[in-house]
């Protein structure tokens, strides 16, 4: 392991851009959320009725013609990847749609965000954030198939894209915290726990390991590329990781600096809360958003339970990124972004139910 860093060895900069906001000044902003109108409804529900039953995976932005809502998805697109790094679109009537209907807008357009790239060993993705009862503490046990609160985090992708379709009977809150700003107030206060977490900390794999891949792997959580912060952060996984005898033990400086880390992000100085309701689409920038989630009680009738859909999308003109996304932590597209997990012999499918 390398060297304890002294403060005053510590010369980080304090970075100045979009990505660096704080919570509080984002609840009174409004450039950030903006709800479909009845025509843009119109042309989403021409584009799904266009896809007919075709399948989902052969679904592309131009098999889902958006001409007039396009321009828009586009801004947004570039918010999220290239400025503050999030966006809430809201007012898709999700309750006139099936399942699958939902399904074939939510990819239709997700297409003209990005590629969707795998989320899971399965082969998932279309993904479905809901409670399957599973323990959050077993070490192959994925938090979005639990009702427990997932820490702050980011995922393998450049977005996540999140659709509601029904929420739950009470929690499930979702909270942004931008990881620019978690970097410059570790900076402001302790510059040497910053250092730390700009080296490896070792994460498990959930057993959905790549191939020629170990089930463990090193990335540091936070980068300094072309003058912008690029965080990749799971704590869990970290955690997880030391059940596993090849990896290193965490130090007592690693575990010092996430708790500041996470102390941070939980400051409602920092973090922004929003409310997430049927129909609302949430998008995030994974190297410049962690996001949260609260526990969360659910109906007891199986058809009104908690169900998000998820997007991992790719983009071609997102953010530098270090090597190591493309390199140790996963394998790359064809554009050369990270194509979040790959196992061996395992196809790409889109379930229209929770698995």
């Amino acid at each position: 392991m390398p060297d304890t860093v002294l403060p005053q060895q510590i010369d980080l900069p304090i970075i100045d851009s979009p990505q660096a906001w704080y919570g509080p000044e984002q609840q009174t902003a409004s450039d950030w959320q903006y709800t479909l109108t009845a025509p843009e409804i119109a042309e989403i529900e021409g584009a799904l009725t266009q896809v007919g039953a075709v399948d989902i995976l052969d679904i592309d932005a131009a098999a889902f013609p958006l001409p007039n809502l396009t321009p828009r998805l586009g801004k947004i697109r570039q918010q999220v990847l290239h400025g503050r790094g999030f966006f809430l679109l809201r007012g898709l009537p999700i309750e006139r749609y099936s399942v699958a209907e939902a399904a074939r807008i939510f990819w239709g357009i997700g297409a003209h965000w990005g590629e969707p790239v795998s989320q899971n060993g399965k082969g998932h993705v279309l993904g479905h954030v809901k409670d399957l009862g599973l323990d959050y503490a077993d070490p192959q046990a994925r938090g979005y198939q639990t009702s427990a609160r997932l820490p702050y985090h980011t995922d393998s992708s450049d977005i996540v894209c999140l659709l509601c379709l029904k929420k739950s009977r009470s929690g499930g809150l979702s909270s942004l915290v931008a990881t620019t700003t978690v970097f410059n107030e570790m900076v402001r206060r302790r510059p040497d726990l910053a250092a730390v977490l700009m080296q490896p900390l070792y994460r498990t794999r959930w057993g959905e390991v790549p191939e020629g891949r170990k089930p463990y792997y090193g990335t540091p959580p936070f980068s300094l590329v072309d003058g912008r912060v690029i965080c990749t952060y799971v704590r869990s996984a970290v955690r997880k990781a030391q059940l596993m005898d090849a990896v290193p033990r965490i130090t007592p400086e690693q575990e010092e600096a996430m708790d500041l880390f996470d102390a941070l992000a939980n400051d409602p100085a920092l973090h922004l809360d929003m409310t997430f309701e049927p129909g609302d689409i949430q998008l995030a920038c994974n190297h410049s958003v962690a996001h949260s989630r609260t526990a969360y009680e659910d109906f007891a009738e199986p058809e009104k339970r908690r169900h998000l859909l998820r997007l991992w999308l790719a983009c071609d003109d997102g953010p530098a990124l270090p090597a190591a996304f493309t390199g140790e932590h996963q394998g790359q597209t064809q554009s050369g972004r990270p194509d979040g997990i790959k196992v061996p012999g395992v196809p790409l499918v889109a379930p229209l139910e929770a698995e």
